[in-house]
Order: structure tokens, then C-alpha cells, then sequence
């Protein structure tokens, strides 16, 4: 991996990681375009690797809902009530993913990845998947014209509302599901306006992705560093963090004014494109 490519897989990383379209998916696509990560010996430290390069992204949203992040903060030492209950809220909505990660782990990245047995038609398909699901819902909500729509604010969530995000966001282990996909549709199904529901996902992203950051570097750091050194996972990390603020500021911008439906076109035109190439003859 030269520096270039590792610039890449950043800017795929902080681009893709919290728009619903699934940044598991793009770089297990990106990584397969460039040929990384595609024999025995590099597998684990390649995939640790894209994982890895996800603290850019964490810092980013950090940065950016730093006084959420403070307001919870100041509610576990006692000072912030409503800090307090969205803190327990989002640990309520991680803990779901804790259990299902430590149980289908080593299942999931031996079928499902990208490496596996079965190629990218895991990914594809669920591309696909929550392409149509995001079609459908925003049918659903034009149909509703209104009525019945998803209107709590942060502060009402409750922690059943919270577990059941948690609970969605299981679905995004398999690649290409998308866990921002997940946890937004989940926000909305549990009854959280759109907007809420995107800086929830945000908020629960950054204990999800922190917690899977740590597991991979304490399990493949060396891995990583022995086979690609330092520079290319900085050049990661960093070109990650970039343009995951770039893209988390559009995309809060961009649903003020715009429904999911262009996620879902997305996915489904980047779904029929990749099986073409994976079925057509080489």
C-alpha cells in the first residue's frame, strides 16, 4: 500500500461512514479495485486496517458535536441531567451490537467479507436491500402527508427507544447494510424526527466505531504496522477525518431540505453496476 492508496481508502472511509450508503461496502470495493488485502498473508492486517483508519472519522464527529459530547460528559459526573440520560441512552443502543459482535464475529468476516468464500455478492445484495428500504420508507412518509410522522426531539427519547436503534443497528454487521442506514431507520421507526434520528446515529457511531477501532488495532496493530508502517494508516486516519467533516456537514445540511430517496437510488444503481462487473466474463 503506497501512500496514494492509503489516501484513498481515507477519503472513502470519511466520505462513506456516516451517509447511509455503507463504508464496509466501499472499501471492500475500493480495497478489491486496488488489489489490497487480497492474499492470505495480508487479509487480516487489510481489513484491520479499514477499520482502523475509522478513529479519523471518530474525530471528526467529535469535534463537531463536541458539546453534546461535553453535555454527556457533565452528566456522568452528576451535573447534566438530560447530558446524563442521553448518555445512558446511547450506551442502552451500543450494547445490542457489544453482544451480536462478540457472538457472529468471526462467522460474519469468514462468509460475508469481501475475502470470503463469497466475494462482494454479500455486499451487493445489501446495497441493494436498503436501497429499496429507503425508497419504501420515504414512500411510506410522502403517503403519510404528514400524519403519523416521526417528530421527537433527543430529549424525549426514552431508553426502550434507545435499545431498539441498538437492536437495527445489528443489521449493519453484514457489509453493505450501512450502520448509519441502520440506526437512522431505526431513530425514525422508534419515533425520532429525521433530524434527530441522523445526530443520534452520529452520537452512537462514535462508541460503536471507538469500540471496534480499539478491538482491531489491540488485535492487528502490529499486523498493520509491520506490513504497511506508520505512514500509510496516518495518511488514513487523517485524509479520514477530513472528509468525514466535510460530509457530515452536508449531510445535515443536505436533510433539512432533501428526503433519504437519493441514498436509495444510489445504492441500488451502485448494486446493478458492481454485479454487473461480477458476472460478467473476464
Amino acid at each position: 500500500m503506497d501512500i496514494l492508496q492509503a489516501a484513498i481508502l481515507g477519503i472513502v472511509e470519511g466520505v462513506t461512514e456516516y451517509l447511509p450508503v455503507s463504508s464496509t461496502g466501499h472499501l471492500l470495493l475500493t480495497m478489491k479495485l486496488m488489489n489490497l488485502g487480497q492474499t492470505a498473508s495480508t487479509k487480516d492486517a487489510t481489513e484491520a486496517y479499514a477499520i482502523c483508519i475509522q478513529a479519523g472519522a471518530i474525530l471528526a464527529v467529535a469535534g463537531l458535536y463536541f458539546r453534546r459530547l461535553r453535555g454527556i460528559a457533565e452528566g456522568l459526573i452528576g451535573r447534566n441531567p438530560e447530558g446524563l440520560r442521553l448518555g445512558i441512552n446511547v450506551i442502552t443502543a451500543f450494547l445490542p451490537a457489544v453482544i451480536a459482535g462478540l457472538t457472529l464475529e468471526k462467522w460474519i468476516k469468514k462468509h460475508l467479507f469481501g475475502g470470503g468464500e463469497m466475494g462482494l455478492w454479500p455486499v451487493v445484495a445489501a446495497w441493494l436491500v436498503g436501497g429499496l428500504a429507503i425508497l419504501f420508507i420515504e414512500w411510506k412518509r410522502r403517503k403519510s402527508n404528514g400524519q403519523n410522522r416521526s417528530t421527537k426531539s433527543l430529549s424525549e427519547l426514552t431508553w426502550k427507544m434507545a435499545l431498539l436503534i441498538g437492536t437495527v443497528q445489528i443489521l449493519a454487521m453484514w457489509p453493505g447494510v450501512s450502520r448509519s442506514l441502520a440506526t437512522i431507520l431505526g431513530g425514525l421507526w422508534a419515533g425520532l424526527s429525521l433530524t434527530a434520528a441522523v445526530e443520534f446515529s452520529f452520537l452512537l457511531g462514535l462508541l460503536t466505531l471507538s469500540a471496534a477501532t480499539a478491538l482491531d488495532t489491540l488485535k492487528y496493530g502490529g499486523d498493520i504496522l509491520s506490513i504497511y508502517g506508520w505512514q500509510a494508516p496516518l495518511t488514513g486516519m487523517v485524509t479520514a477525518m477530513v472528509s468525514a467533516a466535510l460530509a457530515v456537514k452536508w449531510l445535515v445540511s443536505y436533510l433539512q431540505k432533501h428526503p433519504l430517496s437519493v441514498f436509495g437510488y444510489y445504492r441500488i444503481a451502485l448494486a446493478i453496476v458492481v454485479a454487473g462487473f461480477l458476472i460478467w466474463p473476464r
